[in-house]
């Protein structure tokens, strides 16, 4: 058994020893090990190839496009998912678009530690997965289990275009086996984490482990949920998400991003154009409301979905209910 972070650091240690095209560049990766210890050591087992980068994230993104059109492989490190929008232009306009404009790809992984932490506030709590899907090029990773954390980010080292992956900062310390060998899962290929008849939930990153305690809750009183886990927010398994609204006929979709213009949008408009026939019941969207995440921890609990928000959707939508709206 080993944790979700040690699995990052893990995949990255393999990936480094299999392939010398790879390196890893980020602030204090190699002299501390980055902000949450995913590259710890690396910099002692292989000098020259985990590299401290100056402060600038557009710098670190600008440098890796670069190498990779020069025939490597890096992988850079973003102390918080937020810091990355300074390097916007470059992941969005250059990255995402290399391959498209010159047929030269972009093989660059950019690590995002993503989502709330008890009293991190406005400027290290976000996730943005939704954000970087909005824009074709790019492939968004969003592993939920230790495996899977392990396995996507081997995956990611093989392909020929930029993968932003976004690893929750609370499933740091969530337990769990990996894989012997390389066992790479592809993407766009959802994980049903719970068979059930009565509702789908779908379910992003450290929600699909909220899911799951509410399906496991509801089992016991006979109410059978679904939870579905894209695992990657593009590309999209469209086809898993609409077999599972096809057969139970209600959908909840839980994302801790913002409610507008998100992935809980996209899977509610998903269910609405594709599966309206379907449904038994209005869609239920489970989200944080729209406002800068609280920098104090106790509003920011309250400001996260919750296990009881969930099971309360679960439980108005088996009624055919609305629930009050978080945005």
């Amino acid at each position: 058994m080993i944790t979700y972070l040690e699995a990052i650091r893990e995949a990255q240690a393999h990936a480094l020893a299999a392939d010398p095209r790879v390196y890893l560049y980020g602030q204090d990766i190699a002299t501390f090990g980055g902000a949450f210890k995913a590259t710890k050591n690396l910099a002692q087992a292989y000098p020259g190839r985990v590299l401290d980068s100056p402060i600038s994230e557009d710098a670190i993104v600008g440098s890796a496009i670069g190498a990779a059109i020069e025939g490597m492989r890096p992988i850079v490190e973003m102390q918080f998912a937020d810091f990355s929008t300074v390097a916007f232009n470059q992941i969005v306009n250059q990255a995402a678009t290399l391959h498209w404009r010159t047929g030269v790809p972009c093989p660059i992984i950019v690590r995002l530690p993503s989502g709330g932490t008890p009293g991190s506030g406005p400027f290290h709590s976000q996730s943005l997965e939704a954000i970087y899907a909005h824009y074709p090029g790019l492939i968004i990773v969003t592993p939920a289990t230790v495996e899977d954390a392990y396995s996507m980010l081997l995956e990611s080292i093989t392909i020929e275009d930029p993968v932003i992956f976004c690893e929750h900062k609370m499933l740091y310390g969530e337990t769990g086996e990996v894989p012997d060998g390389e066992y790479l899962i592809p993407f766009g290929e959802a994980n049903i984490t719970r068979r059930g008849n009565h509702v789908t939930i779908v379910a992003f990153s450290r929600m699909v482990l909220l899911a799951n305690k509410v399906a496991d809750k509801l089992a016991k009183e006979g109410i059978s949920v679904e939870v579905i886990d894209p695992r990657t927010t593009s590309p999209l398994d469209r086809d898993s998400i609409l077999e599972s609204v096809e057969k139970t006929g209600r959908l909840v979709v839980v994302d801790e991003a913002d409610p507008y213009c998100g992935m809980a949008s996209e899977i509610a408009g998903l269910a609405a154009c594709e599966a309206l026939d379907a449904l038994k019941a209005p869609v239920q969207k489970i989200t944080p409301p729209h406002t800068p995440v609280p920098a104090t921890a106790h509003l920011e609990q309250l400001w996260i979905p919750s296990v009881e928000r969930i099971e309360q959707a679960v439980r108005a939508t088996m009624a055919g209910n609305r629930v009050a709206r978080a945005g």
